[in-house]
């Protein structure tokens, strides 16, 4: 059990406040949600709401509370900004009196992580109630007879309504996400947005989890029936919660896992699902899974009929909807299983030329471990309108304090230890770049995917790509052989070759600053010229 310090007692006044709502049911909360009029209810049975301005996660107003806990440990810089804390304090006063001045107030009591040995106990206390309702689906829910020891709670704080003053409030603009682990609180003000919510508690288990030799990660897991487990790594839009749906396996959970010595655990109690263009067809369980409980983000509606419209993205292309893992038929109800025997690195390459699927030796596999290269795709941060290319150090960066060295190691320990297969997979374009290509379809991916988990690439013939070093399957049943081979896709082959030679030097000039791997890590990535 992960224990915090909780001497906190402006929390504790605030929950006695009239009009403090606790541990409210799905029916109540979207009574609440619909007499406040914060969404509105779809034909479905989902909640739909709005979040304005902000549609995606603001990383320039994300900070830690530098103090004796954190100055040695959190990896400081862009991603972990430091935030002192006196301002910090301020800025609790601030929300708590905030928060205390309201007509009503939310709160849902929790757990994040699965595994009973790891778990921690969270609070989340919320200006809106479909805040709450989000926090509620997303996170993980007591039994009821269970008392969750929330005297030692990590508490969340949500006032969108409040707006920070940068000159007065020490911000860099009127939004603010604040993490303090020595007072175990998240402060979270001026943004509507609710992955922030789900975020800040993943932060925070990436900083308390490796402190018990146990690898937090942001993956998706699943199991087959012989208890053959898989992860999923990949930033937001790669695809991490559509593969691991898979109605041949049980799903373990959809973005966040940590691995212990015992097996895989998720650190939810829910999906949160990308839903532009969802449907029925191509997206069965997901689509199934919006439903009473579940709540939209940002997705058009009818308001003649009540339907939403998936492929309108007029509010933002980061449409999304959070919903419980038991709206997922396959979903395992314990949400742990045993070590993975495959793992697959997924990335949206939005130049086209890396390969839809190639097996990766121990040393690529930590090489696109630290390199987490993807393209940002529009929609999931502030100001994103077209796809970016990014490296994201262990396809989280955004979301881990302690440096990548901390998780990399853990991870390929763990590999050896359990002789775990690598892949790494293209959910991108192909045939082009973005623009003239094609995103690579999803029923190729699919079949993908299902032969590196079900071995049959095994005694496939491999072909190795000239400019990234990767050994790439020649065949695979169901996928057109022209796809196999990126360059074969391309009408311009000149064109491939200066776009490969482009996104190669881009891996090299990174991984200069992993100066600490091992050399014949470093040497595994593209092919030097």
């Amino acid at each position: 059990m992960i224990h915090a310090r909780s001497d906190r007692s402006s929390i504790e006044e605030l929950l006695e406040e009239e009009g403090t709502q606790v541990q409210l049911s799905v029916p109540d909360l979207t009574k609440n949600i619909l007499n406040r009029n914060e969404g509105t209810l779809t034909d479905t049975g989902a909640v739909k709401a709005e979040t304005g301005a902000y549609t995606g996660r603001s990383p320039n107003d994300k900070f830690i509370v530098k103090d004796d806990e954190t100055a040695e440990k959190v990896d400081w810089g862009k991603v972990n900004q430091p935030m002192q804390e006196e301002t910090f304090l301020h800025l609790y006063h601030k929300v708590i009196g905030y928060l205390k001045d309201l007509p009503e107030r939310f709160v849902f009591q929790g757990y994040a992580g699965a595994d009973e040995d790891y778990r921690l106990p969270i609070r989340v206390i919320t200006e809106y109630a479909w805040h709450n309702m989000f926090a509620r689906q997303m996170f993980i829910r007591p039994g009821s007879e269970e008392k969750p020891l929330h005297e030692n709670a990590f508490t969340v704080l949500s006032a969108p309504g409040l707006k920070a003053d940068p000159e007065t409030d020490g911000t860099n603009s009127e939004v603010f996400v604040t993490v303090s682990f020595k007072h175990r609180i998240v402060l979270i003000g001026g943004t509507q947005y609710a992955g922030e919510i789900k975020k800040s508690i993943f932060s925070v288990m990436n900083y308390l989890l490796p402190k018990q030799d146990v690898l937090p990660m942001h993956c998706s897991a699943n199991v087959n029936a012989e208890g053959e487990t898989a992860l999923f790594f990949g930033l937001s839009g790669t695809g991490k919660t559509t593969l691991s749906a898979d109605p041949s396996r049980y799903l373990i959970g959809d973005d966040e896992h940590g691995w212990s010595d015992r097996g895989v655990f998720n650190m939810e109690g829910g999906c949160y699902a990308k839903t532009k263009d969802l449907s029925i067809e191509t997206e069965p369980d997901i689509y199934r899974a919006i439903r009473f409980g579940a709540v939209l983000e940002n997705v058009a509606v009818n308001p003649g009929t009540g339907k939403p419209d998936f492929t309108d993205t007029s509010l933002t292309e980061n449409t999304r909807v959070a919903y419980p893992l038991d709206h997922i038929d396959n979903a395992l109800e314990e949400s742990k299983s045993g070590h993975p025997d495959k793992i697959i690195f997924l990335t949206a390459d939005a130049t086209g030329v890396l390969p839809p699927i190639s097996k990766l030796t121990k040393e690529q596999a930590m090489y696109h471990f630290l390199s987490g290269y993807t393209s940002k795709l529009a929609g999931t941060e502030r100001g994103v309108t077209t796809p970016e290319a990014t490296f994201s150090a262990c396809f989280g960066a955004p979301f881990l304090p302690l440096p990548p060295s901390v998780y990399a190691k853990m991870l390929g320990e763990k590999i050896d230890e359990f002789n775990t297969d690598v892949y790494l997979v293209n959910t991108g374009w192909t045939g082009g770049a973005y623009g003239t290509g094609k995103r690579m379809k999803l029923s190729y991916t699919r079949r993908m995917v299902d032969a590196a988990l079900n071995g049959e690439f095994k005694n496939t013939e491999m072909y190795q790509d000239p400019v990234f070093g990767l050994n790439i399957p020649l065949h695979c049943d169901g996928v057109p052989e022209e796809v196999m081979i990126p360059r074969n896709a391309w009408e311009d082959k000149s064109d491939y070759d200066t776009q490969a030679e482009s996104l190669a030097a881009k891996f090299h000039e990174n991984f200069k600053k992993f100066a600490y791997a091992d050399e014949t890590i470093a040497a595994a990535g593209p092919v030097k010229r």
